[in-house]
Order: structure tokens, then sequence, then C-alpha cells
């Protein structure tokens, strides 16, 4: 009988299904590199913003507490964004003139609002309330970092799933009393780390919280 392929054509065959399999590993290797790396989590990215506002020099600085200008953190699930007339209530007295300000003057006398740019956000099918977390005790330093080290505004997390699930599989360590939510440092002055950890336990037990359910997908997706 006569051969149809030759003897080579079972190698070849062979080397081609390996590089197949090689490559489409290779491609999920890349993938997923890519969804880890900070070109798609945009962790330490800053973000333009219409007018070059420093958290190190109003937060660290001068030392205004982040409800000043983010009103609705307590109540709603929105911390919002400043309004013109927040920043007009110190820059209508200080600092008139800046160039770099001009853009809040113009929306001050145009009755416009800045139009300012998320620096953190999660996907809009993720559903996350602010006041449930601020009220419980979970810090702002914990999803946003170190604000008053940040001459411009950029993501400290990547807000994906897994981080979420981390804090929700245990809350403890994270909490702290909710007067002290705002305070960048708190952790770093405590004298007695046990301490802090203890708290954290007893305001589980206090609120109910319940670690086990907290992972549900229905927590996140609503």
């Amino acid at each position: 009988m006569a051969q149809i392929f030759p003897a080579s054509a079972d190698t070849w065959l062979r080397l081609t299904l390996v590089m197949m399999v090689l490559g489409l590993a290779g491609a999920v290797a890349v993938a997923g590199g890519y969804a880890d790396s900070s070109y798609a989590t945009l962790v330490g990215w800053v973000q333009d913003q219409p007018v070059p506002f420093s958290h190190e020099h109003h937060v660290g600085g001068l030392g205004i507490d982040c409800r000043y200008c983010h009103t609705a953190v307590e109540e709603g699930p929105r911390a919002g964004l400043p309004a013109t007339h927040i920043c007009m209530t110190c820059h209508s007295q200080v600092w008139t003139g800046a160039p770099m300000l001009a853009p809040v003057r113009q929306s001050l006398a145009r009755d416009e609002p800045l139009v300012w740019n998320r620096v953190a956000a999660v996907p809009d099918y993720v559903y996350f309330d602010h006041s449930i977390h601020v009220s419980r005790g979970v810090p702002c330093v914990a999803c946003h970092g170190r604000v008053d080290k940040m001459p411009l505004m950029m993501r400290a997390q990547p807000f994906q799933m897994g981080f979420c699930l981390d804090c929700h599989r245990d809350p403890a360590p994270h909490l702290r009393p909710p007067d002290q939510v705002t305070r960048m440092d708190w952790s770093d002055r405590q004298d007695h780390p046990e301490s802090h950890a203890a708290y954290g336990r007893a305001m589980v037990a206090k609120y109910g919280i319940e670690p086990r359910k907290l992972d549900d997908c229905s927590i996140c997706h609503r």
C-alpha cells in the first residue's frame, strides 16, 4: 500500500498541537498579568482634574477633614465631590487671584459646577454604599490610601473583587472607632496593636457582622 503522508507528518502534527497549547497558555498568562497590572487597575495613576487639588496640602498640611468636601459620605452610597461653594469658602479669602484656581472662580461666576474626574470607582454592576462602611468604622485610608501624602490624587487600591472579599471575609482588623475613620494615621499611633485587634473583634460582635454572609454574591451584585 502506498504511503499517503510522509513519516514526518506525525511529528509536525504533534509539534503543531504543542505550539497551540503553549500559545493558549501564554495568552492566558498575558491576559492575567494585564488584569493585575497598573495599566488595568490604574493603581498609582494620577487622574487629570480641572484644578490640581493637593490632598497632601489640604489634608496633611491644613488638617481639613474628608467630610468637609465629601459631604455625603456619612449619609448615602456616594461620598460626593466638592461643590464650587465649598472651595470658595476659603478661596474667596486666600489665593484669590491664583491662576490655577481660575476654573473655580469661573465656575462660581457662571454658576456651572466643576466637573471632577472620579479617581476611585467600582464598576457599574457593583453596589457600594459609603455610609454603611463609615458608620461601622471602616476608615477612608483602607480604600483610598494615605491621601494626606498625595500631592495629586491617585488610586491606591485595585478595587477588584478579591480586594473587597478579603475585607468582607475578615473585617475586624480594618475597623476603628467611627469618629476616627477620617484620621489617616490612626493605626500608626496605636501603642498596643493587640487592643486594635480586640476592638475590631468586639465591633464585629456588637454590630452583628457575619463574615460568612458578606461574601454572598447578592451583597455587591444586586
